[in-house]
């Protein structure tokens, strides 16, 4: 079931808060670009959020989970404690020197700066 909604192939795991701010969206369109490019696999965050069984155990099975948070408020975080998924490469985005605010109009150097932390964040693994 839980391989039916994400893209398939990697032993990478990306998993994106997706929230109401350019932060949340950053992750999201971080999480896309790098999934097209084979770096991993975008994968559902709703579905262990959403206690779905199959969900939970892919993300506790994956060699590498990258978690994405976009602010410090934490909710991926605080979605992975519940589920007792552990933390592998965890990002804040607002961490990374990115302001949160409301314009959804995103930058494409603030995408390239994301993507970056991420593939260094693995590199060091």
């Amino acid at each position: 079931m839980a391989g039916e909604c994400c893209a398939t192939g990697g032993d990478v795991m990306i998993l994106a808060c997706s929230g109401g701010s350019n932060v949340g969206q950053l992750s999201n369109q971080a999480a896309v670009e790098l999934t097209r490019e084979g770096v991993g696999r975008m994968f559902c965050l709703a579905g262990i959020g959403g206690e779905l069984g199959g969900f939970i155990q892919s993300a506790r099975d994956v060699a590498e989970v990258v978690l994405l948070d976009g602010c410090s408020m934490g909710c991926a975080k605080a979605i992975f404690e519940k589920a007792q998924v552990p933390l592998k490469t965890y990002l804040v985005l607002t961490e990374l020197g990115i302001e949160k605010n409301k314009d959804l109009d995103l930058k494409p150097e603030d995408i390239r700066r994301v993507k970056e932390a991420i593939k260094k964040a693995l590199a060091e693994k």
